[in-house]
């Protein structure tokens, strides 16, 4: 229904893999065994509740009303719902439990003025946490019908300002130390 949305889900995939490639090297941050494979798997279904949502809002090419953002914010219930009724009989509970957290919980802020359940900090299950930095990046590097894309010194500028208020401040080092292979990779796929 949405090409921008599909060409999204698989670079904001590889945005989350080069993000937990930098985590996995640092000794001292310890992930879940198997954290790292459900998140790769799971980040593809973040915005799966956009299905959810009217083509005449999701397709909109200028800003959305007041009324048509609150419309768009409930695909992240709506995709944590499809996601828990698709998976809810697989035996396997961890990528289940990441899978709709992912989906639920990738517009909360680490300062708690996110949506849809406004948590703050340590509120907002790791996984979600990681996948906002990757699904922020490419909203701001990727040409969308309502933007252009920004440069990368102005989406890395960005970014780094939400550090501690939009994201995790315990994950700016990954970020930083991911910057340049975020850069190189988006330098030979198509955004839009």
């Amino acid at each position: 229904r949405d090409n921008s949305t599909g060409k999204h889900i698989l670079r904001t995939s590889v945005g989350v893999r080069i993000l937990l490639e930098e985590m996995q090297k640092d000794s001292g941050y310890v992930l879940p065994e198997g954290f790292c494979d459900n998140l790769i798997k799971a980040a593809p279904m973040h915005d799966i509740g956009k299905i959810g949502v009217n083509d005449v809002i999701l397709q909109k090419p200028g800003r959305f009303t007041i009324d048509e953002f609150e419309i768009m914010k409930t695909h992240a219930e709506k995709g944590a719902k499809a996601l828990h009724d698709i998976l809810k009989d697989s035996d396997d509970i961890a990528f289940r439990k990441i899978a709709e957290n992912v989906a639920h919980y990738h517009h909360e802020r680490w300062d708690g003025s996110g949506y849809p359940k406004g948590l703050k900090g340590e509120e907002i299950p790791l996984e979600a946490r990681i996948m906002a930095i990757a699904d922020v990046y490419d909203a701001l590097v990727s040409k969308r019908v309502y933007k252009e894309k920004m440069s990368f010194e102005e989406a890395d500028k960005i970014i780094m300002e939400g550090m501690g208020k939009q994201f995790d401040k315990k994950l700016e080092k990954y970020y930083v130390a991911a910057r340049q292979k975020l850069e190189d990779y988006y330098n030979t796929v198509e955004q839009q």
